[in-house]
């Protein structure tokens, strides 16, 4: 029971502690990231702990599903040059230049757990670095670019991960033997995630049910996942590539009322997994502290000094001369015509933006367990630290400073996303208008009044944009907020009862939700 109460409590305490960090603008990871080291000098804690085997699906399963299905395909394609430059060639730089300085400092770490360190650590967070960004102006190629990298860096990463795992663990390696299976597991993963997507979604024209339906799409993320690892296909670009596929075309067969749901859900579960990612790491951290000598700690803290800098280093001196000599481009050939060099405020920016948070935590915690030496994996103990205080390091000296430089810098751009809806939303309400011919309703002649002003609007706009909602959001948000006063005062005085106050109460609900702007909602 004791186990059940803690556990409240630490949900308690992540709810605060991301008030906190939404509060002072700070990514949320940061917080729960000094929360959970907190949570290793706590005198009582439960002794928590995870399969291994289980951590990556469990943590990175969900994440990378929910940041495939948001991701934009046109303009990763579009930006191509720098995602792949940052994806591949800055983890693979990290990850090497981590091992290099693991084993100058620790000479008797073998090469494959030192680039097992350099992986663990080498792919920036997505959830960290959306966070701030989604409180700050960016250029639009701007977070394109950090966000393919963040979905895309965790493959190049976790293969590497793999490789130096299974060289550590059975101490014999080959290329030549390697390469094969390596080909297959990528190739075969790009293959498996689009057909699997299309036999989800023929399936999930069968399941209307709002709750049954979420409930298979978490059942299929980890199904897949295993299903993936299984036959030794890549699980994170089968997720992800499954993950793109659905967004393409399930939103022509996805309901409405599905769809916001399953979005709060999701977001929901993305939260709680990075609390209890930072609550078992931070567990881990505790026994790990109590097993070494005062010698020890002074030599691993060193050691994880030096892993924190040369990870930020690293970055830094990948991207700035890449973004300065125009070696890099930020941006691709689009709709404004040309190519678009964003320039060394922009380099910096995205040299900054590398937080590690919960791919990081989750590899970690990956690492086998048990064995000879008492550790199963050679220097367990020391990359699990390290790589906790690379996290921590990140989210609170890039994390919490990332804001303001982004504010410092101001890094704008003309808002072509902006100006992509404003002219998709005239051209919708123009169909719209279509199907309203011939039809002499009032109910139809009313709506026909309020597009027709939309799109004079439009028409008068320099650039065909149709403003953000229709001239009678306004009043119908005044009349749901009386109708609303009204069911509430008429539940109160016993003329309605609950069951036909919460029927009117979801009426009200998502005539309200119809008459706010996004920004609002």
């Amino acid at each position: 029971m004791f186990v059940f109460y803690w556990i409240v409590g630490v949900l308690f305490g992540a709810v605060l502690l991301a008030a906190l960090a939404r509060r002072i603008g700070a990514p949320y990871p940061a917080l729960l990231a000094l929360g959970g080291a907190g949570l290793a000098f706590l005198p009582g804690v439960p002794n928590l702990s995870l399969d291994p085997e289980l951590a990556l699906a469990l943590f990175l399963a969900p994440v990378l599903m929910d940041a495939g299905y948001d991701i934009s395909l046109r303009d990763m394609a579009r930006n191509w040059r720098p995602i792949a430059g940052l994806a591949i060639g800055a983890v693979l730089a990290t990850t090497a230049a981590v091992a290099a300085v693991a084993i100058w400092l620790v000479p008797d770490m073998p090469l494959s757990a030192a680039i097992v360190l350099g992986a663990i650590v080498a792919p920036p967070d997505a959830v960290a670095a959306l966070t701030v960004l989604a409180h700050v102006p960016l250029p639009h190629r701007l977070a394109t670019i950090l966000r393919g990298e963040s979905l895309l860096n965790d493959a190049a990463s976790l293969l590497i991960y793999r490789l130096g795992v299974a060289a550590a663990v059975t101490g014999h390696f080959s290329p030549l033997e390697v390469a094969p299976a390596f080909l297959f597991g990528v190739v075969g993963a790009l293959i498996a995630g689009p057909l699997a997507a299309f036999v989800y979604l023929r399936v999930l024209r069968r399941f209307t049910d709002v709750s049954i339906a979420i409930v298979l799409q978490f059942v299929v993320t980890f199904g897949l996942w295993i299903a993936a690892e299984a036959v030794e296909l890549s699980g994170v670009l089968t997720v992800v590539s499954f993950a793109i596929t659905v967004a393409r075309y399930a939103p022509g067969q996805t309901a409405p009322r599905q769809r916001v749901i399953s979005n709060a859900v999701w977001e929901t579960v993305i939260f709680v997994l990075n609390v209890l990612a930072f609550v078992l790491i931070g567990n881990q951290i505790g026994p790990i502290l109590a097993r070494l000598t005062a010698a020890q700690e002074l030599s691993y803290a060193f050691v994880a000094g030096a892993i924190v800098a040369t990870v930020i280093a690293v970055r830094i001196a990948w991207v700035l001369p890449a973004s300065g000599l125009r070696r890099m481009r930020f941006g691709e050939r689009g709709e404004s015509g040309p190519r678009a060099d964003l320039g060394l405020g922009a380099g910096f920016a995205v040299s900054w933006a590398g937080m590690r948070g919960l791919v990081t935590v989750a590899a970690a915690l990956a690492l086998p367990e048990g064995g000879p030496g008492g550790g199963g994996f050679p220097y367990r103990d020391l990359i699990v630290l390290t790589a906790f205080c690379v996290v921590i390091g990140t989210l609170v000296i890039q994390g919490l400073s990332l804001r303001p430089l982004l504010a410092r810098l101001g890094l704008e751009d003309a808002d072509p996303v902006g100006r992509e809806v404003g002219r998709a939303r005239a051209e919708a309400y123009g169909a719209a208008m279509e199907t309203l011919k011939g039809d002499t309703s009032e109910a139809a002649d009313a709506l026909r009044r309020e597009f027709h002003a939309v799109l004079a609007e439009a028409e008068a706009h320099e650039e065909g944009l149709a403003p953000e909602g229709l001239p009678t959001d306004e009043p119908r948000r005044r009349a749901v907020r009386a109708a609303r006063d009204r069911i509430l005062a008429l539940r109160r005085t016993g003329r309605i009862g609950d069951d036909a106050f919460f029927v009117l109460e979801e009426e009200l609900d998502w005539a309200e939700l119809n008459a706010t702007p996004r920004a609002e909602a």
